[in-house]
Protein backbone atom coordinates (compact mmCIF):
# COMPACT_ATOMS: atom_id res chain seq x y z
CA UNK A 1 0.00 0.00 0.00
CA UNK A 2 1.72 3.51 -0.76
CA UNK A 3 1.47 5.96 1.51
CA UNK A 4 0.39 9.51 0.86
CA UNK A 5 2.09 12.25 3.52
CA UNK A 6 0.04 13.60 5.78
CA UNK A 7 -0.54 15.55 8.60
CA UNK A 8 0.54 12.93 11.24
CA UNK A 9 4.08 12.83 9.11
CA UNK A 10 4.94 16.58 9.60
CA UNK A 11 4.58 15.98 13.29
CA UNK A 12 6.87 13.53 13.11
CA UNK A 13 9.19 15.25 10.61
CA UNK A 14 9.04 18.68 12.62
CA UNK A 15 10.05 16.29 16.09
CA UNK A 16 12.86 14.76 14.37
CA UNK A 17 14.20 17.83 12.73
CA UNK A 18 14.03 19.79 16.39
CA UNK A 19 16.12 17.08 17.71
CA UNK A 20 14.01 14.85 19.44
CA UNK A 21 15.24 10.39 19.63
CA UNK A 22 11.85 9.48 21.30
CA UNK A 23 8.34 9.92 22.22
CA UNK A 24 6.32 8.59 25.00
CA UNK A 25 2.45 8.32 24.95
CA UNK A 26 -0.56 5.69 24.20
CA UNK A 27 -2.87 5.90 21.47
CA UNK A 28 -6.43 6.36 21.25
CA UNK A 29 -8.64 6.87 18.29
CA UNK A 30 -8.21 10.33 17.15
CA UNK A 31 -4.40 10.35 17.65
CA UNK A 32 -4.32 7.59 15.30
CA UNK A 33 -2.56 9.36 12.39
CA UNK A 34 0.30 10.55 15.37
CA UNK A 35 0.89 7.45 15.63
CA UNK A 36 1.01 5.86 12.11
CA UNK A 37 3.42 8.31 11.13
CA UNK A 38 6.20 6.98 13.96
CA UNK A 39 6.81 3.77 11.44
CA UNK A 40 7.99 5.99 8.78
CA UNK A 41 10.33 8.23 11.28
CA UNK A 42 13.38 7.42 13.55
CA UNK A 43 11.60 8.31 16.42
CA UNK A 44 11.75 5.61 19.51
CA UNK A 45 8.34 5.01 20.58
CA UNK A 46 7.88 4.31 23.98
CA UNK A 47 4.61 3.34 25.03
CA UNK A 48 3.01 3.12 28.50
CA UNK A 49 -0.25 1.64 29.79
CA UNK A 50 -1.72 4.97 31.12
CA UNK A 51 -1.68 8.30 29.93
CA UNK A 52 -0.50 9.43 33.20
CA UNK A 53 2.12 7.32 33.63
CA UNK A 54 3.19 8.37 30.28
CA UNK A 55 3.49 11.82 31.27
CA UNK A 56 5.74 10.61 34.11
CA UNK A 57 8.08 8.87 32.15
CA UNK A 58 8.48 11.33 29.23
CA UNK A 59 9.29 13.95 33.09
CA UNK A 60 11.78 11.34 33.32
CA UNK A 61 13.14 11.69 30.22
CA UNK A 62 13.66 14.90 30.45
CA UNK A 63 15.11 15.55 33.34
CA UNK A 64 17.64 12.74 32.58
CA UNK A 65 18.66 13.56 28.98
CA UNK A 66 18.11 17.43 29.67
CA UNK A 67 16.17 18.00 26.86
CA UNK A 68 12.53 18.24 25.54
CA UNK A 69 10.80 15.13 25.84
CA UNK A 70 7.55 14.60 23.25
CA UNK A 71 4.70 12.77 24.46
CA UNK A 72 1.70 12.05 22.47
CA UNK A 73 -2.24 11.85 23.51
CA UNK A 74 -5.17 11.17 22.08
CA UNK A 75 -8.32 13.90 22.70
CA UNK A 76 -10.84 14.13 25.99
CA UNK A 77 -10.25 11.58 28.50
CA UNK A 78 -6.69 10.22 27.56
CA UNK A 79 -5.04 13.71 27.38
CA UNK A 80 -7.20 14.94 30.70
CA UNK A 81 -5.39 11.83 31.93
CA UNK A 82 -2.13 12.99 31.87
CA UNK A 83 -3.23 16.01 33.81
CA UNK A 84 -1.33 15.34 37.01
CA UNK A 85 2.24 14.63 35.16
CA UNK A 86 2.01 17.83 33.52
CA UNK A 87 1.61 19.82 36.76
CA UNK A 88 4.64 17.90 38.03
CA UNK A 89 6.33 18.84 35.14
CA UNK A 90 5.41 22.60 35.27
CA UNK A 91 6.08 22.59 38.71
CA UNK A 92 9.42 20.90 38.78
CA UNK A 93 10.19 23.23 35.61
CA UNK A 94 10.37 19.75 32.98
CA UNK A 95 9.98 20.68 29.10
CA UNK A 96 7.74 18.10 28.06
CA UNK A 97 5.91 18.65 24.99
CA UNK A 98 2.53 17.06 24.91
CA UNK A 99 0.97 16.98 21.03
CA UNK A 100 -2.40 16.13 21.64
CA UNK A 101 -5.25 15.37 18.87
CA UNK A 102 -8.24 16.97 19.29
CA UNK A 103 -11.62 15.78 17.71
CA UNK A 104 -12.40 16.73 13.75
CA UNK A 105 -12.19 20.45 12.92
CA UNK A 106 -15.78 20.67 12.29
CA UNK A 107 -16.39 20.28 15.73
CA UNK A 108 -14.20 22.84 17.05
CA UNK A 109 -15.56 26.89 17.71
CA UNK A 110 -17.89 25.97 20.68
CA UNK A 111 -20.28 23.80 18.43
CA UNK A 112 -22.09 20.96 20.12
CA UNK A 113 -21.83 18.30 17.18
CA UNK A 114 -21.67 15.10 19.25
CA UNK A 115 -18.04 13.45 18.60
CA UNK A 116 -16.58 11.15 20.01
CA UNK A 117 -14.09 12.57 23.68
CA UNK A 118 -15.49 16.20 22.62
CA UNK A 119 -15.23 18.89 25.09
CA UNK A 120 -16.06 22.51 24.68
CA UNK A 121 -12.71 23.93 25.04
CA UNK A 122 -10.33 21.34 25.80
CA UNK A 123 -7.04 23.73 25.92
CA UNK A 124 -8.89 25.05 28.82
CA UNK A 125 -8.10 22.36 30.75
CA UNK A 126 -4.51 22.92 29.82
CA UNK A 127 -3.73 26.56 30.32
CA UNK A 128 -3.57 27.00 33.98
CA UNK A 129 -1.07 23.63 33.91
CA UNK A 130 1.82 24.03 30.97
CA UNK A 131 3.82 27.14 29.94
CA UNK A 132 2.55 27.96 26.94
CA UNK A 133 -0.55 26.21 24.27
CA UNK A 134 -0.09 25.98 20.71
CA UNK A 135 -2.52 24.95 17.94
CA UNK A 136 -2.03 23.89 14.57
CA UNK A 137 -5.49 24.48 12.81
CA UNK A 138 -3.73 23.48 9.08
CA UNK A 139 -1.11 21.57 8.06
CA UNK A 140 1.19 24.16 7.16
CA UNK A 141 0.86 25.57 10.72
CA UNK A 142 2.22 22.35 12.44
CA UNK A 143 5.85 22.90 12.01
CA UNK A 144 5.89 26.43 13.19
CA UNK A 145 3.61 25.45 16.24
CA UNK A 146 5.93 22.61 16.96
CA UNK A 147 8.95 24.64 16.82
CA UNK A 148 7.54 27.51 18.71
CA UNK A 149 6.37 24.75 21.41
CA UNK A 150 9.87 23.46 21.50
CA UNK A 151 11.29 27.04 22.14
CA UNK A 152 8.93 27.61 24.97
CA UNK A 153 9.45 24.22 26.51
CA UNK A 154 13.70 24.98 26.54
CA UNK A 155 13.31 28.97 27.23
CA UNK A 156 14.18 29.28 31.09
CA UNK A 157 12.39 28.83 33.09
CA UNK A 158 11.76 25.51 31.32
CA UNK A 159 8.24 23.73 31.21
CA UNK A 160 5.66 21.55 30.01
CA UNK A 161 3.73 22.75 26.48
CA UNK A 162 0.81 22.02 25.23
CA UNK A 163 0.63 21.25 21.05
CA UNK A 164 -3.25 20.40 19.61
CA UNK A 165 -3.93 19.55 15.91
CA UNK A 166 -7.29 18.43 15.10
CA UNK A 167 -7.76 14.37 14.13
CA UNK A 168 -8.85 15.23 10.28
CA UNK A 169 -6.01 18.08 10.03
CA UNK A 170 -3.83 14.85 10.99
CA UNK A 171 -5.43 12.46 8.48
CA UNK A 172 -5.62 14.69 5.36
CA UNK A 173 -2.90 13.92 2.85
CA UNK A 174 -0.78 17.63 2.61
CA UNK A 175 1.69 19.28 -0.07
CA UNK A 176 3.84 20.78 2.22
CA UNK A 177 7.21 19.32 2.03
CA UNK A 178 8.93 17.26 4.26
CA UNK A 179 10.45 18.75 6.99
CA UNK A 180 14.42 19.03 7.22
CA UNK A 181 15.63 21.88 8.54
CA UNK A 182 13.43 23.30 11.20
CA UNK A 183 15.21 24.98 14.68
CA UNK A 184 14.14 25.99 17.65
CA UNK A 185 16.35 28.12 19.98
CA UNK A 186 16.02 28.90 23.59
CA UNK A 187 16.26 32.62 24.35
CA UNK A 188 18.47 33.15 26.52
CA UNK A 189 17.75 34.95 30.00
CA UNK A 190 20.43 37.19 30.95
CA UNK A 191 20.95 39.24 33.54
CA UNK A 192 20.87 43.15 33.24
CA UNK A 193 24.45 44.58 34.49
CA UNK A 194 23.39 47.35 37.04
CA UNK A 195 21.43 44.36 38.88
CA UNK A 196 24.31 42.37 39.14
CA UNK A 197 26.69 45.01 39.92
CA UNK A 198 24.24 45.94 42.90
CA UNK A 199 24.01 42.58 44.18
CA UNK A 200 27.65 41.70 43.89
CA UNK A 201 28.40 45.19 45.95
CA UNK A 202 25.88 43.57 48.56
CA UNK A 203 27.79 40.04 48.74
CA UNK A 204 31.26 41.98 49.34
CA UNK A 205 30.02 43.61 51.91
CA UNK A 206 28.28 40.77 53.69
CA UNK A 207 30.09 39.79 56.66
CA UNK A 208 27.73 36.48 56.94
CA UNK A 209 26.71 35.43 53.53
CA UNK A 210 24.86 32.55 52.87
CA UNK A 211 23.42 30.96 49.66
CA UNK A 212 20.34 29.04 48.94
CA UNK A 213 20.02 26.69 45.76
CA UNK A 214 17.06 25.76 44.55
CA UNK A 215 16.24 23.47 41.67
CA UNK A 216 16.71 26.05 39.15
CA UNK A 217 20.46 25.86 39.65
CA UNK A 218 20.23 22.33 38.39
CA UNK A 219 18.28 22.71 35.76
CA UNK A 220 19.98 25.90 34.22
CA UNK A 221 23.51 23.02 34.85
CA UNK A 222 24.89 25.92 37.21
CA UNK A 223 26.19 23.40 39.47
CA UNK A 224 30.01 24.51 38.38
CA UNK A 225 29.10 28.40 39.04
CA UNK A 226 27.52 27.86 41.83
CA UNK A 227 30.60 25.76 43.77
CA UNK A 228 33.01 28.71 42.11
CA UNK A 229 30.90 31.57 43.74
CA UNK A 230 30.57 29.82 46.95
CA UNK A 231 34.08 29.25 47.42
CA UNK A 232 34.89 33.26 45.95
CA UNK A 233 32.10 34.42 48.78
CA UNK A 234 33.34 32.09 51.48
CA UNK A 235 29.60 31.31 52.07
CA UNK A 236 27.78 28.31 53.39
CA UNK A 237 25.60 26.49 50.86
CA UNK A 238 21.93 25.02 51.59
CA UNK A 239 20.73 23.25 48.90
CA UNK A 240 16.62 22.45 48.87
CA UNK A 241 15.08 19.25 47.57
CA UNK A 242 14.31 20.39 44.04
CA UNK A 243 18.65 21.10 44.42
CA UNK A 244 20.15 17.90 45.33
CA UNK A 245 23.19 17.38 43.75
CA UNK A 246 23.77 20.79 43.00
CA UNK A 247 26.61 21.39 45.43
CA UNK A 248 28.70 18.99 46.64
CA UNK A 249 27.74 16.96 50.32
CA UNK A 250 30.68 17.14 51.92
CA UNK A 251 32.06 20.15 50.79
CA UNK A 252 32.81 21.85 53.87
CA UNK A 253 30.39 24.98 53.03
CA UNK A 254 27.78 22.60 52.92
CA UNK A 255 24.83 22.77 54.92
CA UNK A 256 23.51 20.24 52.92
CA UNK A 257 19.86 19.99 52.51
CA UNK A 258 18.39 20.10 56.41
CA UNK A 259 15.47 22.01 55.16
CA UNK A 260 12.46 21.07 57.28
CA UNK A 261 15.18 21.41 60.47
CA UNK A 262 14.71 24.88 62.40
CA UNK A 263 18.21 25.19 62.76
CA UNK A 264 19.11 25.70 59.07
CA UNK A 265 16.16 28.14 59.16
CA UNK A 266 17.89 29.76 61.61
CA UNK A 267 20.95 30.02 59.73
CA UNK A 268 19.18 31.09 56.90
CA UNK A 269 17.16 33.68 58.98
CA UNK A 270 20.70 35.47 60.74
CA UNK A 271 22.69 36.02 57.91
CA UNK A 272 22.83 39.52 56.94
CA UNK A 273 22.43 38.71 52.78
CA UNK A 274 21.05 35.33 51.68
CA UNK A 275 21.49 34.89 47.85
CA UNK A 276 18.52 32.18 47.13
CA UNK A 277 19.36 31.06 43.62
CA UNK A 278 16.36 29.60 41.26
CA UNK A 279 13.82 28.70 44.52
CA UNK A 280 10.63 30.74 45.10
CA UNK A 281 10.83 29.73 49.14
CA UNK A 282 7.78 27.76 48.60
CA UNK A 283 6.12 25.91 51.26
CA UNK A 284 8.74 23.35 51.72
CA UNK A 285 11.92 25.34 50.84
CA UNK A 286 11.16 27.34 53.80
CA UNK A 287 10.28 25.22 56.63
CA UNK A 288 6.77 25.33 55.64
CA UNK A 289 6.51 29.68 55.73
CA UNK A 290 8.10 29.70 59.07
CA UNK A 291 11.52 31.42 57.19
CA UNK A 292 11.22 35.26 58.16
CA UNK A 293 14.55 36.17 56.94
CA UNK A 294 16.38 39.36 58.77
CA UNK A 295 18.95 40.19 56.59
CA UNK A 296 19.01 41.76 52.86
CA UNK A 297 17.52 39.00 50.61
CA UNK A 298 18.84 38.92 47.14
CA UNK A 299 16.73 36.11 44.60
CA UNK A 300 18.03 34.89 41.44
CA UNK A 301 14.35 33.12 39.79
CA UNK A 302 13.94 33.13 35.72
CA UNK A 303 10.09 32.27 36.88
CA UNK A 304 8.56 36.08 37.34
CA UNK A 305 5.78 34.12 39.21
CA UNK A 306 7.69 32.72 41.97
CA UNK A 307 10.25 36.19 41.86
CA UNK A 308 9.51 38.06 45.27
CA UNK A 309 5.99 36.50 45.52
CA UNK A 310 6.74 35.00 49.36
CA UNK A 311 9.22 37.67 50.66
CA UNK A 312 10.71 40.85 49.48
CA UNK A 313 13.84 40.88 48.08
CA UNK A 314 16.96 42.69 45.57
CA UNK A 315 15.32 40.69 42.40
CA UNK A 316 16.98 39.33 39.70
CA UNK A 317 14.94 37.98 36.80
CA UNK A 318 17.66 35.85 34.87
CA UNK A 319 18.78 32.34 34.59
CA UNK A 320 20.86 31.25 37.24
CA UNK A 321 23.98 29.43 35.48
CA UNK A 322 23.99 33.23 33.75
CA UNK A 323 23.40 34.92 37.02
CA UNK A 324 26.19 32.88 38.99
CA UNK A 325 28.80 33.28 36.21
CA UNK A 326 28.36 37.39 36.22
CA UNK A 327 28.05 37.36 39.96
CA UNK A 328 31.39 35.63 39.81
CA UNK A 329 33.07 38.14 37.79
CA UNK A 330 31.70 41.05 39.81
CA UNK A 331 32.58 40.00 43.53
CA UNK A 332 35.89 40.89 44.77
CA UNK A 333 37.85 37.71 46.42
CA UNK A 334 37.34 37.35 50.02
CA UNK A 335 39.27 36.50 52.81
CA UNK A 336 39.29 32.85 54.13
CA UNK A 337 38.90 32.88 57.53
CA UNK A 338 37.55 29.39 58.70
CA UNK A 339 34.46 30.81 60.28
CA UNK A 340 31.92 29.82 57.51
CA UNK A 341 33.40 26.23 57.09
CA UNK A 342 32.98 26.06 61.06
CA UNK A 343 29.54 27.38 60.77
CA UNK A 344 28.60 24.68 58.34
CA UNK A 345 29.98 21.83 60.48
CA UNK A 346 28.38 23.24 63.65
CA UNK A 347 24.95 23.04 62.07
CA UNK A 348 24.83 19.39 60.92
CA UNK A 349 26.38 18.46 64.31
CA UNK A 350 23.82 19.87 65.57
CA UNK A 351 20.98 18.43 62.97
CA UNK A 352 22.34 15.20 63.66
CA UNK A 353 22.29 15.42 67.17
CA UNK A 354 18.47 15.84 67.40
CA UNK A 355 17.88 13.12 65.15
CA UNK A 356 20.23 10.98 67.54
CA UNK A 357 17.23 11.67 70.07
CA UNK A 358 14.79 10.56 67.74
CA UNK A 359 15.32 6.73 68.26
CA UNK A 360 15.47 6.63 63.68
CA UNK A 361 18.21 4.38 63.54
CA UNK A 362 16.92 2.02 61.36
CA UNK A 363 15.39 4.97 59.02
CA UNK A 364 18.68 6.27 58.80
CA UNK A 365 20.35 3.18 58.18
CA UNK A 366 17.43 2.14 55.29
CA UNK A 367 18.95 5.38 53.54
CA UNK A 368 22.81 4.74 53.49
CA UNK A 369 21.93 1.19 52.56
CA UNK A 370 20.04 2.62 49.31
CA UNK A 371 23.14 4.82 49.22
CA UNK A 372 25.69 2.46 48.74
CA UNK A 373 24.01 0.11 46.58
CA UNK A 374 23.28 2.72 43.93
CA UNK A 375 25.84 3.28 41.18
CA UNK A 376 27.50 7.03 41.62
CA UNK A 377 25.70 8.33 38.74
CA UNK A 378 22.84 6.33 38.76
CA UNK A 379 19.71 8.29 38.46
CA UNK A 380 16.85 7.43 41.57
CA UNK A 381 13.29 8.46 41.27
CA UNK A 382 11.62 8.89 44.47
CA UNK A 383 7.47 8.76 44.88
CA UNK A 384 5.56 10.18 47.64
CA UNK A 385 6.90 8.35 50.28
CA UNK A 386 8.36 8.30 53.66
CA UNK A 387 11.38 6.90 52.75
CA UNK A 388 11.42 9.84 49.58
CA UNK A 389 10.67 12.04 52.25
CA UNK A 390 13.99 11.47 54.09
CA UNK A 391 15.71 11.17 50.76
CA UNK A 392 14.74 14.99 50.33
CA UNK A 393 17.13 16.19 53.72
CA UNK A 394 18.84 13.18 54.10
CA UNK A 395 20.28 11.49 50.66
CA UNK A 396 23.70 12.17 49.02
CA UNK A 397 22.97 12.51 45.68
CA UNK A 398 26.62 12.39 44.76
CA UNK A 399 26.21 14.17 41.20
CA UNK A 400 23.61 16.89 39.67
CA UNK A 401 20.53 16.53 38.51
CA UNK A 402 20.97 12.40 39.64
CA UNK A 403 17.99 12.32 42.43
CA UNK A 404 14.57 13.34 41.51
CA UNK A 405 11.09 13.31 42.96
CA UNK A 406 7.61 14.39 42.62
CA UNK A 407 8.08 17.38 45.02
CA UNK A 408 6.91 19.87 42.89
CA UNK A 409 3.59 18.75 42.82
CA UNK A 410 3.44 16.11 45.23
CA UNK A 411 1.07 13.77 42.92
CA UNK A 412 1.18 9.73 43.72
CA UNK A 413 2.69 7.31 41.40
CA UNK A 414 6.03 8.84 39.89
CA UNK A 415 8.67 7.70 40.82
CA UNK A 416 8.26 4.51 38.81
CA UNK A 417 7.11 5.37 35.47
CA UNK A 418 9.64 8.32 35.42
CA UNK A 419 12.53 5.66 36.39
CA UNK A 420 11.36 4.26 33.07
CA UNK A 421 11.42 7.50 31.12
CA UNK A 422 15.26 7.54 32.87
CA UNK A 423 16.52 4.69 31.73
CA UNK A 424 15.66 4.99 27.98
CA UNK A 425 17.68 8.17 28.00
CA UNK A 426 20.68 6.23 29.93
CA UNK A 427 20.45 2.46 28.75
CA UNK A 428 24.26 2.03 29.86
CA UNK A 429 23.22 2.63 33.62
CA UNK A 430 20.84 1.26 36.22
CA UNK A 431 18.20 3.35 37.39
CA UNK A 432 16.22 3.37 40.64
CA UNK A 433 12.52 3.21 41.23
CA UNK A 434 11.32 3.92 45.54
CA UNK A 435 7.56 3.33 45.96
CA UNK A 436 5.18 2.86 48.98
CA UNK A 437 2.89 0.03 48.53
CA UNK A 438 0.00 2.69 48.12
CA UNK A 439 1.91 4.52 45.18
CA UNK A 440 3.09 1.67 43.95
CA UNK A 441 -0.43 0.56 43.13
CA UNK A 442 -1.03 3.98 40.67
CA UNK A 443 2.00 2.64 38.34
CA UNK A 444 1.79 -1.41 38.94
CA UNK A 445 0.44 -1.40 35.08
CA UNK A 446 4.02 -0.74 34.20
CA UNK A 447 5.52 -3.55 35.29
CA UNK A 448 4.21 -4.50 31.35
CA UNK A 449 6.22 -2.05 29.76
CA UNK A 450 9.65 -1.91 31.62
CA UNK A 451 9.13 -5.97 31.10
CA UNK A 452 8.32 -5.37 26.64
CA UNK A 453 10.89 -2.86 27.22
CA UNK A 454 13.64 -4.74 28.86
CA UNK A 455 14.28 -1.42 30.79
CA UNK A 456 17.08 -1.18 33.57
CA UNK A 457 14.72 -0.16 36.60
CA UNK A 458 14.89 -1.42 39.58
CA UNK A 459 11.68 -0.93 41.81
CA UNK A 460 12.01 -0.92 45.55
CA UNK A 461 8.66 -1.21 47.39
CA UNK A 462 8.55 -0.25 51.09
CA UNK A 463 5.21 -1.91 52.02
CA UNK A 464 3.98 -0.92 55.08
CA UNK A 465 0.04 -1.66 54.37
CA UNK A 466 -1.06 1.80 53.54
CA UNK A 467 -0.64 5.36 53.41
CA UNK A 468 2.09 5.64 55.53
CA UNK A 469 2.76 9.39 55.32
CA UNK A 470 -0.92 10.37 55.72
CA UNK A 471 -1.50 7.57 58.72
CA UNK A 472 1.45 10.13 60.37
CA UNK A 473 -0.54 13.31 60.06
CA UNK A 474 -3.56 11.87 60.71
CA UNK A 475 -2.14 10.60 63.87
CA UNK A 476 -0.34 13.58 65.03
CA UNK A 477 -3.07 15.70 64.15
CA UNK A 478 -6.32 13.69 65.18
CA UNK A 479 -5.29 10.64 67.29
CA UNK A 480 -5.99 8.14 65.15
CA UNK A 481 -5.90 7.57 61.29
CA UNK A 482 -8.54 6.85 58.64
CA UNK A 483 -8.93 6.09 55.19
CA UNK A 484 -5.14 5.36 55.30
CA UNK A 485 -4.92 1.53 55.53
CA UNK A 486 -5.13 -0.77 52.49
CA UNK A 487 -5.62 -3.93 50.86
CA UNK A 488 -2.68 -4.44 49.07
CA UNK A 489 -1.25 -7.88 45.96
CA UNK A 490 1.56 -9.60 47.36
CA UNK A 491 3.84 -8.05 45.05
CA UNK A 492 6.56 -10.27 44.42
CA UNK A 493 4.13 -12.93 42.70
CA UNK A 494 2.64 -10.26 41.07
CA UNK A 495 5.57 -8.84 39.52
CA UNK A 496 6.66 -12.42 38.80
CA UNK A 497 3.29 -12.91 36.91
CA UNK A 498 4.69 -9.70 34.22
CA UNK A 499 7.78 -11.90 33.93
CA UNK A 500 9.98 -9.32 36.21
CA UNK A 501 11.96 -11.19 38.73
CA UNK A 502 11.42 -10.19 42.54
CA UNK A 503 12.71 -10.28 45.73
CA UNK A 504 11.33 -10.39 49.00
CA UNK A 505 13.69 -8.32 51.70
CA UNK A 506 14.48 -7.29 54.93
CA UNK A 507 16.11 -4.57 56.63
CA UNK A 508 19.24 -6.68 57.45
CA UNK A 509 19.34 -7.67 53.58
CA UNK A 510 18.23 -4.73 51.20
CA UNK A 511 21.35 -3.20 50.58
CA UNK A 512 22.56 -6.93 49.31
CA UNK A 513 19.61 -7.84 47.41
CA UNK A 514 19.51 -3.77 46.14
CA UNK A 515 22.89 -4.21 44.60
CA UNK A 516 21.90 -7.49 43.04
CA UNK A 517 19.17 -6.65 41.54
CA UNK A 518 20.51 -3.33 40.23
CA UNK A 519 23.22 -5.14 39.15
CA UNK A 520 21.03 -7.87 36.75
CA UNK A 521 19.91 -6.29 33.61
CA UNK A 522 16.14 -5.69 32.51
CA UNK A 523 14.06 -4.60 35.27
CA UNK A 524 13.42 -6.14 38.57
CA UNK A 525 11.31 -5.41 42.14
CA UNK A 526 12.91 -5.59 45.43
CA UNK A 527 9.80 -5.72 48.14
CA UNK A 528 10.77 -4.69 51.72
CA UNK A 529 7.88 -4.90 54.16
CA UNK A 530 8.48 -1.83 56.71
CA UNK A 531 6.94 0.51 58.93
CA UNK A 532 9.02 3.37 58.76
CA UNK A 533 9.37 6.70 60.85
CA UNK A 534 9.19 10.39 59.88
CA UNK A 535 11.83 12.64 61.79
CA UNK A 536 9.92 15.09 64.20
CA UNK A 537 8.83 18.36 62.15
CA UNK A 538 10.15 21.43 63.66
CA UNK A 539 7.89 24.01 62.14
CA UNK A 540 5.24 23.23 64.35
CA UNK A 541 7.00 24.09 67.56
CA UNK A 542 6.07 27.27 69.85
CA UNK A 543 9.49 27.68 71.18
CA UNK A 544 11.75 28.14 68.46
CA UNK A 545 15.23 27.79 69.88
CA UNK A 546 18.08 29.92 68.38
CA UNK A 547 20.89 27.64 68.17
CA UNK A 548 23.84 30.36 68.56
CA UNK A 549 24.22 29.78 64.76
CA UNK A 550 25.39 32.77 64.04
CA UNK A 551 28.72 33.69 61.56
Amino acid sequence: MTHVRNGGDLVVESLSSLGAASVFGLPGQHALGLFDALRRSPLRYVGLRVENNAGFAADGYARTAGTVAPLFLSTGPGALTSLAALQEAAAASVPVLAVSSQIPSAGLGGRRRGYLHELVDQQASFRDVVKSVHTARTASQIPSALAAAWESALTAPFGPVWVEVPQDVLLAPTTVPPVTRLRAEARPLAPRPELIAEAALLLARAQRPVILAGGGVVRSGATAELLRLAELLRAPVASTYGAKGAFPWEHPLSLQSWMEDRHTTDLLEEADVLLVVGSGLGELSSNYHTFAPRGRLIQIEADLGKLESNHPAFGIHADARLALAALHDSVPAGEPDGRAEEVAAGLLKRVRARLDGQGLDPERELLASLRRALPDGSPVFFDMTILGYWAWSAFDAREPNTMHSAQGAGGLGYGFPAALGAAVATPDRPVLAVSGDGGAMYSIAELATARQLGLNVTWLIVDDGGYGILREYMTDTFGEATATELARPDFVRLAESFGVPATLTGLPDVERDLAAALASPGPSVVVLPAVLRMFAPTHLDADRESGGLAL
